[in-house]
């Protein structure tokens, strides 16, 4: 969304050609829609939300299987402070057997050993 965002380009060429679909965790969007509300303004929040609604992306919602789940994960890396939703980001992915994962936060998402597959490919 912010042009002059250091990993915008690399951001950008992944959304415009990966052939998806790109499924986004429900407590993904709460969590991006605050920070483009707090970072860039309403209207570039809006936007995103227009392309949530518009289909760009399918938003996966928290199963109610899920929870503990990412309980356990969030336990299991207490000390790395994963969070609830990068937990529920594995968690999706285990559910669905996804092995890419679209995130610039290379700190968690290198250390978490999801249930499916030894790593996972982190994108851009």
């Amino acid at each position: 969304m912010d042009a002059d965002d250091r990993h915008h380009a690399a951001c950008l060429a992944l959304l415009e050609t990966h052939p998806g679909p790109l499924v986004v965790p429900h407590l993904v969007i709460t969590e991006v829609v605050y920070f483009i509300a707090t970072r860039l303004g309403a209207e570039a929040e809006v936007r995103f939300l227009g392309d949530v609604a518009s289909g760009a992306f399918a938003v996966e919602p928290v199963q109610p299987g899920d929870w503990l789940r990412i309980a356990e994960l969030v336990w299991t890396y207490r000390d790395l402070r994963l969070g609830t939703v990068d937990a529920s980001v594995v968690v999706a992915a285990e559910r669905l057997g996804i092995v890419e994962v679209a995130t610039l936060d290379r700190r968690h998402f290198r250390v978490v050993r999801p249930s499916h597959t030894p790593a996972f490919n982190l994108l851009p």
